[in-house]
Formats: C-alpha cells, structure tokens, sequence
C-alpha cells in the first residue's frame, strides 16, 4: 500500500468519477483504474461500487477511507511542518442549509487562517444532499435543524447512514422579513396576521419529504408560496415582494446588511440547529476550528450554545 493510492482513493471519492479524476491527477484513467485495483487486491477488500453513473464507497470503503483520511492527514502535517515546496493543500468542506450564520462563521474561520494555501469548500444544499455529502466524506461536517416534526425520521436516517448529530443551539421560531413590511415594528405576529403574504421556502429537489424541509410547519396550507434555491433570492423576494420565511432569529448584519429583520413567531415550536458528522471518522484540526469559530459566531447574536453530543 502506498501513501499515493490513498490519496488517489480521496480524490475518486471527493470527484465521483474515475474518469474525472484522472483527468483532475493528471493520469489516464486505466493508470488510475488500476492503482485503486491493486490498493484493493492487497487489502483484500472492494472498496468502490462502479457504474455507469460513476463510483460510490463501499460500507468496507467507507471505514478504509476514515483510517486512509488519518495517514493522509498526518502526511499533510508532516510536509507543512518540514516540507517548504510543492505542499498540498489544506482541505476542509462544510455542507449546510441557509443559513447565514453558517456562512459568517466560515468568513471568519478563513480570515484567521493562517496558511497561504488551501482548498475550502461550503455547500448551501438541500438537506438529502447534506445527509449524503456527510455520509460519503464529501463534507466532514453537516449544518442542519431538528424539530419535533422531523426528529424521528432524520434520526433514523442518521443511524442509518453512520451519522451522530450533536446540538449547537436552540432558537424559538422566528420569521425573516423586509424592514419595510407592515409587521415589521411588531414585537411579535402570528401565522394569522401573515395569511395574505407570499411564503418563501427553500426547495428540496426530488426528495420533496415535508420532513427534509429546512422550515417548520412545511405540511401547512399556504395561499401564495414561492419556493427558492438560494439565499440571495429569497432575501431579495422579501423585499421585492414583502414575502417572509420562517427562520431561526440569527440575521448576519455584517453579509445582510439592514434590510432584513427577524420578529419572533408565536407558535409552540422550537428548532434545534445542530451538526453531524460520520460516526466513523474524528473531526480535522480544521473542522473543529470551524465550529470552534461557528460557536463563538453564535454566542456573538446572544444564543447559549450546547456542548453535548446526541449519539442516535
């Protein structure tokens, strides 16, 4: 086994594609078809199912890959600490729904970085897909949110897919909307004074489960809902439009400015905004930095952090 057939194993896994990883490695794709055969000749184990739609990890590469993640970690300390050409880059990727606090906290975690070269990756994506990412070491870490709706159903698909959820703060409901809308000065509104007004959601791809929604009481009747893909738009349809969206309370001031304000829901509901991780792998120097900063972010908008870990 050499320290080069993992690290070519990482970028199969990280592409998706034999193919495409060759040709990101600079090798032909026979070349590196065959170096990951003889990795699996010599371990005695399959570690790639391959298809036509491209490659995906094995249960038994699942946990190769979380030891093979350790020794290439290790290498990456041992050539940054001794080695002053030619290094690689350091890595980190997130997976979150939108949430801007998750986005500051990631702003602030590069700002104080102190290496000039490295390779950093957020993904704002639809809830399947964090599962997924998380799952596959696409992502070392998950943002997402749990409430009494869903609790049981993305429990169960944790323990399925070796995840470990761990909680970063609860919030009461809020709603996200224009500073010039009419409810804006209200101390508090319920879902009746907000009947007549667009509805803004997140879209969830093909997995349309009301339980993969990043907002609460998606199983209600809306008169007009308008269902975006990012952030940017949804915040623009607020004021656009006077549309809301139910949201957790924390605005980032420093990457929304002023024009978004949160006003507290008054429903009996709570959300619980937590991480996830593969049950199989232990967080990178560079992952806890993240939450170590993304707690912190948190703490800064005056909400009590949870330190414990919730094991499912």
């Amino acid at each position: 086994m050499r320290i080069q057939q993992l690290e070519y194993l990482e970028k199969i896994v990280e592409i998706g594609s034999i193919n495409e990883a060759a040709k990101c490695l600079f090798l032909s794709q026979p070349t590196l078809s065959n170096a990951i055969k003889e990795l699996e000749n010599e371990m005695g184990i399959c570690l790639l199912h391959r298809s036509k739609l491209g490659v995906s990890l094995t249960e038994e590469g699942r946990e190769f890959l979380t030891y093979a993640k350790q020794v290439t970690d290790q290498v990456d300390l041992l050539q940054k600490r001794y080695k002053h050409f030619d290094r690689r880059e350091s890595r980190l990727s997130i997976s979150s729904q939108h949430y801007a606090f998750s986005v500051h906290a990631f702003v602030e975690f590069i700002q104080a970085y102190e290496d000039d070269c490295y390779q950093f990756t957020l993904r704002e994506t639809e809830t399947q897909n964090i599962l997924e990412d998380v799952a596959s070491f696409r992502s070392e870490i998950g943002i997402l949110f749990l409430n009494d709706f869903n609790r049981k159903v993305l429990e169960k698909l944790f323990e399925e897919k070796n995840l470990v959820f761990s909680s970063l703060f609860v919030s009461e409901p809020h709603i996200f909307i224009s500073k010039d809308n009419p409810l804006a000065d209200k101390n508090s509104v319920s879902l009746e004074e907000l009947e007549n007004l667009p509805y803004l959601s997140f879209e969830q791809g093909n997995s349309n489960s009301f339980y993969f929604s990043e907002e609460i009481l998606s199983t209600r009747s809306y008169k007009k809902h308008i269902k975006v893909s990012d952030r940017a738009t949804i915040f623009n349809l607020m004021v656009g439009l006077n549309g809301y969206t139910f949201s957790t309370g924390i605005i980032s001031r420093e990457l929304n400015d002023d024009s978004i304000v949160a006003i507290p829901l008054t429903i009996p509901d709570r959300m619980e905004i937590g991480w996830i991780k593969s049950k199989r792998s232990h967080l990178s120097v560079l992952g806890q930095h993240y939450l170590n900063t993304l707690k912190k972010h948190i703490r800064d908008y005056g909400f009590a952090t949870i330190e414990e870990e919730t094991h499912v």
